[in-house]
């Protein structure tokens, strides 16, 4: 059997490693249009890869995948972020959990994870040949023919795709021959420039459990949140950017974002905790009197946001000023100006229609024998290991369809 992976990115190497493993008979071979292989992962998590999550804060798993939900039901159950862990463990590298619930390599370094996968395809005999890039998959009926950029042709009895995310729609362009519905993609994962100069002044500042909102929208986020000297980041607004990636792109990356401080955007809750530091310090100024949640230079921009003068004290405030404070600290919005992509990372929604494909084996339902997995496929998850963790489940789901020949029907050996 002729198995060809397009694409050297974090689905493509296990996939590769995981059918090589199974079919030593077989001829399992990569083709990586850039210079190397899983560049990307290269620089995941910083350089340190989370390279999966426990889970353990996340609810519904659509928290997790906005986009692709039960694919991923399925897949994880196929291959858990449990497994993901032991597969590497197995490959000579252990893991550290973290509070929020990531997985690193222990070492922290991304190197290991890549450098594992590397390792794992050499061993099981699979070939890698990088600046080969498909242009085009013909299916000629029980056999597939790759077009490379440079002209020349290779024919493979079942394939792979695993090209990851494209920003535009181009992207997919090597499956125009195969008929097959695409969704337009779009940036799914950024953080937001903010007009507000007096919020860009406070760069450094982090809301350890802030709730972040799209105005006129139900999309909200809970989280970290960094402010910076563009506008504001962190964990929070990476998940909002996620949830609300096809409304942002509706409107051009504008829109008003409403900050709840204290994590509650409800006044009573707020107007309660400001009550009591009131009647612990009636004497003291309000700016020096520091909810234990915000910083003090956040708190004086708070202040000043409901029109507190900088030397007025608690008792001196009255039931106007509170009401005013309370509501900034439950609601306080800012003008989004546009997008700003997240480090060296870029994530998509959009890709290959899931109903494509049969979810059981990640086969195309019009061209058995052709696969699909990670980011290529219209699944694509919040920061935080995640989206790896979907690249994994993927491509051993794909591994264990082509090796054992029986999927659920929709495609044959």
């Amino acid at each position: 059997m002729r198995v060809a992976v397009i694409g050297a990115g974090a689905a493509g190497c296990l996939c590769a490693a995981e059918t090589g493993r199974r079919l030593p008979d077989a001829e399992v071979t990569v083709f990586e249009g850039g210079a190397r292989p899983l560049a990307k992962v290269a620089v995941t998590g910083g350089g340190r890869c989370n390279f999966t999550n426990t889970f353990e804060n996340v609810g519904r798993l659509e928290e997790a995948y906005p986009r692709g939900a039960q694919l991923m039901k399925r897949a994880l159950m196929r291959f858990s972020q449990d497994d993901a862990r032991l597969w590497f463990e197995k490959e000579g590298i252990p893991s550290v959990i973290m509070e929020d619930g990531c997985v690193f390599p222990a070492s922290q370094d991304a190197m290991d994870i890549v450098r594992a996968l590397e390792r794992a395809m050499r061993m099981a005999g699979v070939k890698v040949f990088c600046r080969h890039k498909v242009t085009s998959i013909e299916d000629l009926g029980g056999v597939f023919k790759l077009i490379l950029a440079d002209g020349s042709t290779v024919e493979a009895d079942r394939v792979v795709v695993t090209t990851g995310g494209s920003p535009t729609a181009s992207g997919f362009s090597m499956l125009a021959p195969l008929g097959l519905e695409t969704v337009a993609p779009v940036p799914s994962l950024f953080t937001f420039n903010i007009g507000d100069d007096s919020l860009k002044a406070l760069m450094g500042a982090v809301v350890k459990d802030a709730l972040v909102g799209l105005a006129g929208s139900s999309f909200k986020a809970r989280g970290p949140l960094l402010l910076t000297d563009w506008g504001v980041s962190g964990p929070a607004v990476l998940k909002l950017s996620s949830y609300a990636a096809r409304h942002l792109a509706d409107n051009g990356y504008c829109g008003t974002l409403n900050i709840s401080w204290l994590g509650t955007p409800r006044e009573n809750d707020c107007m309660a905790e400001l009550q009591l530091m009131a009647s612990e310090s009636p004497r003291k100024q309000v700016v020096s009197t520091c909810p234990a949640a915000l910083t003090g230079r956040l708190w004086r921009h708070i202040a000043a946001r409901a029109g507190l003068r900088e030397d007025i004290r608690w008792a001196e405030t009255g039931s106007r000023g509170m009401a005013r404070l309370a509501s900034i600290l439950a609601c306080d919005a800012y003008t989004i100006t546009g997008r700003c992509r997240f480090k060296d990372e870029f994530v998509t929604c959009g890709g290959v229609s899931l109903s494509e494909v049969s979810l059981n084996t990640l086969e195309s339902k019009k061209h058995p024998g052709l696969h699909f997995a990670g980011e290529v496929l219209d699944v694509d998850a919040i920061t935080g290991g995640f989206n790896l963790q979907a690249a994994w489940s993927m491509a051993y789901t794909v591994a264990d369809a082509i090796s054992s020949c029986s999927g659920d029907g929709d495609g044959a050996c």
